[in-house]
């Protein structure tokens, strides 16, 4: 829960990195209270308050996806423009979501340190 509403604490900010698990703990929870808020409206007859919640609940969402979307782009070292390629049929979506699963890059990178405190691994060399 503290994930869904750190989204909200910095919805503005789309500068920074986010792990794999500050991202997918708030699409969770997105999801869980969108599926609640449509089966209320799927109880109540359409057209009511009830549809209305729904879009107002999707409006206050958008800003803050779209702000955590980016900083875990960033995290794997990849440009928050990258969230536009989901405008391309299927294949954009795909490559999205490859982008979103990937790993963090160890250490720092153009847009931080990594928020896991990760060093980067040192391969040891024989002597």
């Amino acid at each position: 829960m503290n994930y869904y509403l750190d989204a909200f604490h910095k919805y503005t900010e789309f500068s920074g990195r986010a792990t794999r698990t500050q991202y997918w703990m708030f699409v969770l929870f997105n999801a869980i209270v969108s599926i609640a808020i449509g089966i209320i409206t799927a109880l109540l007859s359409p057209g009511t308050i009830a549809t209305s919640i729904g879009w107002l609940y999707f409006f206050a969402t958008l800003v803050p996806s779209l702000a955590l979307g980016v900083r875990r782009l960033h995290d794997t070292d990849r440009s928050g423009w990258w969230i536009l390629i989901v405008l391309i049929p299927l294949i954009g979506a795909i490559v999205l979501l490859v982008f979103l699963v990937l790993d963090s890059t160890p250490g720092d990178n153009s847009y931080g340190p990594n928020p896991k405190g990760v060093a980067p691994s040192m391969t040891a060399t024989p002597q």
